[in-house]
């Protein structure tokens, strides 16, 4: 089955939203998020990161307002910020007011931490005045107490009751331009909370496993989280909650959504073999300057690194472009097509060239300047190694033997007849 015949689970209809110039829901495309590490207040720092998450992929950034010297490095930072920017609220109104007074598009409330309704009312509607989003952030660990003691616990129904709570104070002043989040660090009750809060609101969902750890067990868990529900139609935009770099959570939230298809590939999507008997080079080495040296140019391509001639080129024929190994060569191939050969040693640099001279002049244009020769040398170079290795570089055929026989020496009886 081609890739263009692949699809997965329609995305569930939402109401839309926008958050600057980011539409959420509605059947826009899902968007990235993260959140700054810097004391808001540190202008130039933020900046910085926040700079450095978009060009990771991040569409939206948060930063905390905890504080007034937080509020006041908002109004410097929003107008100078590449994206739109969201204020986390998590105790103190105030901060709320003060954010939406800096400019920010967006705002983050807990209602676990945040309790007071008058206040809850005077946040809304505020935010409804100005045109300014609302995120209705549920965290299973900050669950009003009540919470926990009406539903036995952090239930997928608390997580969703306290979301539809907040909504409700929020629809009496006539604001809901929401989305919600019912986050957790368990996977399983995420995806749990996050099902049902699909089937209970209409307002676009923001996904994510909160406190998830660092790598790369933070990555496994918020992916297992996301990409299921995603997989399923469910959200519209995610945040990877890691214990590191949040480049690292940007990058990693826009590189599943290339995989899954749910965005244009911006950034490179490196593939590689696991090697086997037949690799002619050290198959992690050379992926890895390869992945080193192609991020650095931000090249949207998908790459293959392949460790021999054999297979390559026809398992990664669906890569933009790839190389394998031949005996002291490299085989550099376009859509499974040989283009060039070139010495081992140029491997990693003949890649590098000719990613940049793809994205440039285009797919047929580099076909169309394939060297000539180079399909039959490489042809060559194949059934060489052939010849060298044998069609069974793994001796696979020999564990098939000895399995046979073991089953075959079972089945036979171990001794005479049973006394009767």
């Amino acid at each position: 089955m081609s890739r263009a015949t692949v699809s997965m689970a329609a995305r569930r209809p939402t109401r839309q939203i926008r958050i600057g110039s980011v539409p959420i829901g509605g059947g826009a495309p899902v968007s990235v998020q993260s959140m700054t590490t810097t004391k808001t207040a540190d202008v130039e720092g933020t900046l910085a990161q926040v700079y450095a998450l978009a060009a990771a992929g991040a569409d939206i950034v948060r930063c905390t307002c905890n504080e007034e010297e937080a509020a006041e490095g908002l109004a410097h930072i929003v107008p100078r910020s590449p994206v739109p920017i969201v204020a986390d609220i998590h105790f103190h109104h105030e901060m709320a007011l003060a954010a939406l007074e800096a400019g920010v598009q967006g705002l983050r409330l807990n209602p676990g931490n945040l309790r007071k309704e008058a206040e809850i009312k005077q946040v809304a509607a505020e935010a409804r005045d100005r045109g300014v989003p609302v995120r209705i952030g549920v965290n299973a660990g900050s669950l009003h107490p009540e919470l926990y003691k009406r539903f036995g616990g952090a239930t997928p129904e608390a997580l969703v009751e306290s979301a539809r709570m907040e909504l409700a104070l929020f629809q009496e002043v006539g604001f809901d331009d929401v989305k919600i989040s019912v986050k957790a660090s368990s996977v399983p009750l995420m995806i749990a909370a996050y099902r049902l809060a699909s089937e209970t609101f209409d307002h676009p969902l923001h996904l994510g496993v909160t406190e998830a750890g660092p790598p790369p067990a933070g990555l496994v868990k918020a992916t297992a989280g996301i990409a299921t529900l995603l997989a399923e139609g469910i959200g519209d935009t995610i945040r990877y909650s890691l214990t590191a770099d949040p480049v690292e959570e940007a990058r990693a939230g826009r590189q599943l959504l290339e995989a899954l298809g749910l965005r244009e590939r911006k950034g490179l999507d490196l593939i590689a073999c696991p090697s086997c008997g037949r690799a002619e080079i050290d198959v992690i080495g050379v992926a890895a300057a390869a992945q080193a040296a192609l991020e650095e140019r931000s090249l949207p391509l998908q790459v293959a690194v392949m460790g021999c001639v054999v297979n390559g080129p026809g398992e990664a024929r669906e890569a933009d472009l790839g190389i394998a190994a031949g005996k002291r060569k490299g085989h550099l191939f376009i859509k499974g097509r040989i283009v060039r050969v070139v010495p081992e040693e140029d491997m990693v640099a003949a890649l590098v060239d000719e990613a940049e001279k793809l994205v440039e002049q285009g797919m047929e244009a580099r076909l169309a300047a394939a060297e000539a020769g180079a399909e039959a040398e490489a042809e060559a170079d194949r059934r060489e190694l052939l010849r060298a290795r044998g069609a069974d570089a793994n001796q696979a055929g020999q564990r098939i033997e000895r399995i046979r026989r073991a089953v075959a020496e079972g089945d036979a009886p171990a001794g005479g007849p049973e006394d009767g």
